[in-house]
């Protein structure tokens, strides 16, 4: 098996591009994309868990965005139908 090193970005051009407002601006695009497919794909009971759904901003080392729910079943739901998996795979 082969053994992989773990590695750092020491270059702080790269760290300003992880950081960089255009590659947070592409990815809340991408992120808008998948929400559209998750709520189209929604199961609807009540509505709430689709009501719900929605594009969550971070940062960590990097530049992060998230498409998540905060409905208290979200969890359940996503075993029971892989919506947000499928939403993120384009609906394959």
């Amino acid at each position: 098996m082969a053994r992989t090193e773990g590695f750092r970005l020491l270059s702080p051009g790269m760290v300003d591009l992880l950081h960089d407002n255009g590659v947070r601006g592409l990815l809340t695009t991408l992120a808008g994309d998948v929400l559209a497919r998750a709520q189209a794909g929604a199961p609807v009971d009540t509505g709430e868990y689709r009501a719900s759904l929605r594009i969550i901003q971070d940062t960590t080392d990097r530049a992060v965005v998230r498409v998540g729910s905060n409905d208290d079943k979200a969890m359940v739901i996503e075993a029971r139908t892989g919506n947000l998996a499928r939403a993120v795979g384009g609906g394959r």
